[in-house]
This record gives C-alpha cells, structure tokens and sequence, in this order.
C-alpha cells in the first residue's frame, strides 16, 4: 500500500460491516466478531474464524494501521496486523491501557465531539491537515428519479432507558405530522414498542426487520427520519436524510449528529425535548 495513493482496509464489527462497504473510497471491509467470540470462545468454531480473521489482516504489511477507537478491545485487534500502529496516547485514550499498543501515539483533544477526535487522530497519524467539515460520502444504493408515497421514519430504539423518549412523545408527533410512519426495530422488545406507539397513530408501518443496507434506503427516501442516541440516526444523517437527534440521557456536544447539512439535534442531558420542539425542528 502507498500513502501517495491511499487504499483503506476497515475492520469493523461484523454486525456493522456494510456501513463501511457503503464509503466507495474503502477497498476491503474485514470483518471482526468480538461479540460473538467472547459469548463462545471455548469452541473450536470460534477460534478457527479468530484464526482466519488474522491471516485477512496480514494478507499484506500496511503503511499505518489507526485505531480510532483507542480501546483496550480495538487495541488488541490492531496488534494482529503488520505495520506501524498509530493510537491516541494514554492522557486522549478512554482506556489509557490500549496507548501501550501503539507504536506511534498522538495526543488528541478531549471534550469534543467524537467525530473530530477520530479526524484529529487520523490526521495526525497520516500527517494531512483537516479542512473544512467532515463528508461522510455514503452512498444508500438509491436512484435518484426514486419516488412513492411520503413517509418519515421514527427510530425509537437505542441500548440505554435513559436515553428512550417516551411513547407518548412520539405518539404527539406522528399524528402532528399526519403523514406515514415507519418504524423499524432490532430486538423482540424494541419491535414490541414500536408496535405500541404504531398503534396510536393513523398510518403507521411497523415493518420486518431490516438488514443495515435495507435501513439505508429507507433513510434516503424518507421526508425526514427522528431518531434517539442511537447508530441508526447517526447513519440516517450520513446518507443525506433529513434527520432529527433526540438527546434524553446523553450529551449532543459529545455524541451528537455532526457534520451533516440537515441534521438538528435536540434535548440535552436530563432534559428531553418535547414533541412540540420536534415538530418545530422539522417545519
């Protein structure tokens, strides 16, 4: 690989694979399956794909290997591959163990959003200046003569309680907006909200699960997409939707939509924003 003309390699989560395939300047996604691993790591099963994994990783020696994440996880993973390893060191790092990993490690700022410290750092190691704000250039698949009925997409789904809007807030703003609603989901619990909220509202789709690609042309098409601290709005405001981040139990200036034309966010920590708030982002 040469830096004067870059490739990417992207190791990414297996669950998360096809978002990176989405960024037509990465040449092979690898994917990693920690999750799964660690839940069955006595099994022959398991150790044999942890051996395929590394030998994807060593198909070649790389010029500079980031670890954004400057995790004690993400560390580990990285050391499986061969050259340079660039980090954040242990004053940047959320786990300051994982700067002992690096062979180069870089002081980022903290307190700012997570997107910049990853621009920061990837900089840093490759040795280019930022300009201007981030463009995320995902491409959903869609065509852009694409068209039907118009519809909004509420992600009420998202791994903590404290970041959850309620059921009733949601319910205010879909019969304000009096257009359809999607209402995709992951898990049994998640799919068993957003049939309570569909329930209230006059047109309503609580549709199968859906796969990340499936999720990403839903986004693109839809006339806007609200969602909670969760993966899926930040992806909606990557593909170009018109996206609306509630912040219930967690802080928009650290982890909030970013860098996206027409994204809002909304709410702060302990205090959620109403629907009334919503409507008016989205008017």
């Amino acid at each position: 690989m040469s830096l004067g003309q870059p490739q990417i390699d992207w190791v990414v989560e297996e669950p998360f694979a096809a978002i990176a395939a989405m960024h037509p300047a990465v040449r092979r996604v690898i994917p990693v399956k920690l999750r799964r691993w660690r839940a069955a790591w006595w099994r022959g099963a398991t150790w044999s794909e942890i051996g395929a994994f590394r030998a994807a990783v060593r198909e070649e020696r790389y010029d500079a290997i980031v670890d954004t994440q400057s995790l004690l996880k993400s560390a580990l993973v990285s050391s499986c591959a061969f050259g340079e390893r660039h980090g954040m060191d242990a004053a940047s790092a959320r786990e300051p163990l994982a700067a002992r990993f690096y062979d180069r490690r870089h002081a980022v700022a903290r307190g700012v959003h997570a997107v910049e410290r990853n621009r920061m750092l990837a900089a840093a190691a490759l040795g280019y200046a930022l300009a201007g704000p981030p463009h995320y250039g995902l491409d959903a698949g869609v065509e852009e003569d694409a068209a039907g009925e118009p519809y909004a997409v509420f992600l009420s789904m998202t791994s903590r309680a404290d970041k959850l809007w309620s059921e009733a807030s949601w319910s205010e703003l879909g019969r304000a907006l009096g257009m359809r609603v999607v209402l995709p989901w992951g898990a049994v619990a998640e799919r068993e909200r957003a049939g309570r909220i569909a329930a209230t509202l006059p047109h309503a789709e609580v549709p199968p699960r859906l796969t990340l690609e499936q999720l990403a042309r839903l986004f693109a098409r839809a006339e806007a997409v609200v969602g909670v601290d969760t993966g899926l709005t930040h992806l909606a405001a990557a593909v170009g939707a018109r996206t609306i981040g509630l912040y219930c139990g967690s802080d928009p200036a650290l982890t909030g939509l970013y860098g996206a034309a027409r994204a809002t966010n909304l709410g702060a920590l302990g205090r959620p924003p109403t629907a009334a708030e919503a409507l008016r982002a989205l008017k």
